[in-house]
């Protein structure tokens, strides 16, 4: 008999975090390696938002909360949703939990039953398969290249969608590519949308506040789709609290109900010290995020300036979260001495290897053909990244 259950035995570990376990290694090794693989902003959490929970840690929050989250968290997103994307919730429809990871996971598991079809993007990030699965849902990848900008159209859609579709789950800003669909966009897939009033659209939008190009735009908020939407968010990158995990989703209230049974034998709620800091997070100033924000814009243009100074990369200018999506299918086929570039997955090695920079293959995302970087760290370190980048591709032929 097995040790382990199927379940977890047919379960992919994470790349991005699987690159940043080897970039470690290399580092324990005294190498000195620049990790472009984590989207984890460099920044500290905003000071408005550590006092709060220092205050919190004195006034004693250190008992159970409710399973979906205090109240006065709970009414923070109502008017954190209200306030900047014109969505109208009440607290019940709010659910917190430990990131927004666990939020997509919690509505997946109450949505999907087993041979449920839930069409995706592609690229999309790179825990949403391994989640379906978990779910016993099945993915309909629907495959969106550079010269698209990496978005889907609504004829795509349509053509993705079956008689087994329970729902369609999508990242704007999206995590890995950087691309943003506009309003007119989103009104294209609504209009599919509104021919199948079955499904339900799973909204990642925890890119929210890295957004270049202008306000941000919530399927949720286009017509009826706040009825039969789910919007997922959090903190992690907006306000530089990756540690603090906290996300949420404002959902149908059958779903947000469904998601608190869930959450209720799993986890119950999350840190109680970190909702009382989600309260200043999401209510308080946002100078320091737009200040943010700022800083991975200038970074933007030096990492695009840098890709583009080596021959054969296609890129793509990305208009929202800290990401670029290059696609490096013509390496393939070199080789430097003993190194020869297959695949992207040959091609991020080599980098690690050979130049000493971390990335990501695209094969993580669903895009054999890319490479993700994250600029989400300082100017300095990536133009040495991008100079070493440079170096070592340059050396293959």
């Amino acid at each position: 008999m097995d040790l382990l259950s199927k379940r977890i035995t047919e379960l992919t570990e994470s790349q991005t975090l699987a690159m940043a376990a080897r970039s470690r290694e290399l580092i324990a090794k005294g190498i000195d390696v620049i990790n472009l693989s984590l989207g984890e902003p460099d920044f500290l959490t905003p000071e408005h938002v550590r006092e709060a929970g220092k205050q919190a840690i004195d006034q004693g929050y250190s008992f159970y909360t409710p399973v979906a989250g205090y109240a006065e968290t709970r009414e923070a997103v109502v008017k954190k949703l209200a306030r900047d994307n014109s969505l109208h919730y009440v607290a019940d429809q709010i659910v917190t939990s430990t990131g927004a990871k666990q939020s997509i996971i919690n509505v997946l598991l109450c949505l999907l039953n087993p041979g449920d079809e839930i069409i995706i993007p592609t690229p999309y990030w790179v825990s949403y398969l391994s989640m379906v699965q978990l779910a016993e849902g099945k993915a309909v990848l629907v495959a969106a290249g550079v010269e698209q900008d990496f978005k889907i159209t609504p004829a795509q859609l349509e053509a993705a969608i079956t008689q087994k579709t329970k729902a369609f789950l999508f990242s704007s800003p999206c995590n890995p590519t950087g691309s943003v669909y506009t309003r007119g966009e989103l009104e294209g897939l609504v209009a599919v949308f509104e021919r199948y009033p079955q499904i339900i659209v799973i909204s990642d939008e925890i890119y929210e506040y890295i957004n270049f190009e202008g306000p941000h735009e919530s399927i949720a908020s286009i017509g009826n789709m706040i009825e039969r939407t789910v919007v997922v968010n959090g903190l992690s990158k907006g306000f530089a609290m990756t540690g603090w995990r906290f996300g949420y989703i404002a959902a149908p209230l059958e779903i947000a109900k469904a998601c608190i049974k869930l959450q209720g034998q799993f986890t119950s709620a999350t840190c109680s010290i970190t909702q009382r800091a989600a309260i200043a997070a999401l209510t308080g100033d946002l100078a320091p995020t737009f200040e943010m924000r700022e800083a991975f814009r200038r970074r933007r243009k030096l990492v695009l300036d840098g890709l583009g100074q080596i021959t054969n990369l296609r890129c793509n200018e990305p208009t929202g979260a800290f990401y670029v999506f290059p696609d490096v299918s013509r390496f393939f086929g070199k080789k430097y001495n003993t190194n020869v570039i297959h695949n992207a997955d040959d091609l991020a090695t080599y980098l690690l290897v050979e130049g000493h920079v971390a990335v990501v293959t695209g094969e993580a995302f669903g895009a054999p053909d890319c490479i993700r970087l994250s600029y989400a760290t300082s100017d300095q370190k990536l133009q040495i990244a991008l100079e070493r980048m440079k170096k070592a591709l340059g050396n293959l032929h």
